[in-house]
């Protein structure tokens, strides 16, 4: 089973008080740049700038490349009669000293954390970004309120996207073939929950929050037309030997169990998929499978399979889990995890669902909501309700509401194994920022740029700890190539 570098991109909701939807682009834009080396922390440092030769939004997995990417008409108005400025003043990037990086990414704060071999350390790494951005929001000179959700409850949407580094001779066909029963199934533990519907006709509770913008199957759009299955080819490392598979259609989680568990999921996915042992799903309509599952509340889950067979979310979850115990040996602690907890939410969900309303945050929000409606003679359609929804994807500690939940020993505190977390790329290029930040002259995922040399850094190696223990850029850059040299 070998390792997969995971990596999650969090856009956040912003509300800045005083200020409207028109306001949006400028104020995350200045939020971001609150993060500087004056005043945020003292003993750590941010670079100014990103490294974009090597991004390129519209290849295609598939083999060719799109003319234009399309754009949400709602969000273009807002740019009608702005005075242009460039895309690199707008995102306003900045790479932090754990390897992270922030920008504004079309008026939503991003937080893209370091990459992690770990599912474990990556829900960890999420639930940092969480204060990181937090504590930007307590040095932003208005007041600003911060959401991690997918959803303004007005039709627009933005997205949690996953990362995961793939070999490049594996290719779209078999990703999709094994990976869209995964994308479609796993909202059942890993949902964020959502009071009603966007689009098509209203319901009053879906899984998740990501559902009603679905459009297509498959497609490299993120901005409009949006996929299940994503296809954009943008690796992020050397072209020639990796795929970045970009996942869009997870939601924005509260919950580090739900985090952990749905990159869990895909990785299981993909360890089946390197061993030719993907069980075999023909699911007829993928987006219409995705919104029936959101829309189920019977929690029965039934996939249409065409020509009248049908099949549900838990029995397609099991086929993998039963799989991964027969053919892939010895599992890791990541499989065992996400084996035993995806098992035990099922059983939950079809049980008494004590465990899934610690644990999943759809399950956390419909018994809180079902309470609320019954106490206080509430509906569905209450906007009482939409603003409890927003309210628990409140980041702020002393606001949110899955922080209150939280603290009165409502959620599931994660166990997750104890296992040492590899440094990846992200540990050295943090150590570059932090202590060479001023000999830099370009950064990015792939690599570092120190005067006119181009210092590729790469996915697939953990690099030691003595890193941290030079002292001069010119030991540090060699000791880079060293490393590289000796794989």
């Amino acid at each position: 089973m070998r390792r997969i570098l995971a990596g999650i991109d969090c856009e956040y909701g912003i509300l800045v008080s005083g200020n409207s939807a028109e306001d949006q682009i400028d104020d995350s834009q200045a939020l971001v740049e609150s993060i500087s080396n004056e005043g945020f922390f003292v003993d750590r440092r941010v670079y100014a700038g990103w490294d974009y030769r090597f991004e390129n939004p519209r290849n295609d997995l598939r083999g060719f490349q799109l003319k234009h990417l399309q754009v949400d008409p709602t969000d273009a108005q807002f740019d009608v009669g702005r005075n242009q400025r460039s895309s690199i003043e707008i995102r306003a990037d900045r790479v932090l000293w754990n390897g992270a990086r922030f920008y504004n990414d079309h008026g939503h704060p991003e937080y893209s954390t370091p990459e992690s071999f770990s599912i474990f350390e990556a829900a960890l790494l999420d639930a940092e970004g969480e204060s990181l951005v937090n504590r930007a929001a307590a040095q932003f000179e208005h007041e600003v309120t911060l959401y991690k959700n997918n959803t303004d409850y007005h039709g627009a949407s933005y997205g949690t996207h996953e990362s995961y580094l793939v070999p490049r001779q594996i290719g779209f066909e078999d990703l999709y073939r094994a990976l869209i029963p995964i994308l479609l199934c796993r909202q059942i533990l890993t949902g964020a929950g959502k009071v009603g519907s966007e689009n098509g006709e209203w319901c009053d509770f879906q899984l998740s929050q990501r559902a009603d913008f679905f459009v297509e199957a498959a497609n490299a759009e993120t901005l409009w037309r949006r996929p299940v299955f994503n296809t954009r080819d943008e690796p992020h490392a050397d072209p020639a030997q990796w795929i970045r598979l970009h996942v869009i259609s997870g939601d924005a989680n509260m919950n580090p169990i739900s985090t952990a568990l749905k990159l869990g999921l895909v990785k299981l996915g993909l360890w089946l998929l390197d061993a030719d042992e993907v069980p075999d799903w023909k699911i007829a309509h993928p987006v219409q499978a995705f919104k029936a599952i959101s829309r189920d509340m019977s929690l029965e889950f039934r996939i249409d399979l065409g020509r009248k067979n049908w099949t549900t979310a838990y029995d397609v979850l099991e086929s993998y889990f039963a799989a991964a115990e027969q053919t892939l040996g010895e599992l890791n602690d990541e499989a065992k995890w996400t084996i035993d907890t995806g098992r035990a939410l099922m059983a939950s969900l079809r049980g008494d669902g004590m465990l899934a309303r610690r644990s999943i945050d759809w399950a956390t929000k419909r018994h809180l909501f079902e309470q609320l409606i019954e106490e206080e003679d509430l509906t569905w359609r209450s906007p009482t309700l939409q603003a409890y929804d927003l309210e628990y994807s409140n980041i702020d500690p002393q606001q949110g509401l899955f922080h209150a939940l939280q603290e009165m020993g409502e959620i599931e505190v994660p166990s997750f194994p104890t296992s040492s977390f590899e440094a990846t790329r992200a540990f050295a290029r943090g150590l570059a920022v932090q202590k060479f930040g001023e000999k830099i002259r370009n950064i990015g995922w792939r690599g570092i740029t120190f005067g006119d040399e181009f210092i590729e850094l790469r996915p697939d190696v953990s690099y030691p700890d003595s890193l941290s223990d030079i002292p001069d850029v010119e030991t540090f850059i060699q000791s880079l190539k060293d490393i590289h040299a000796s794989i």
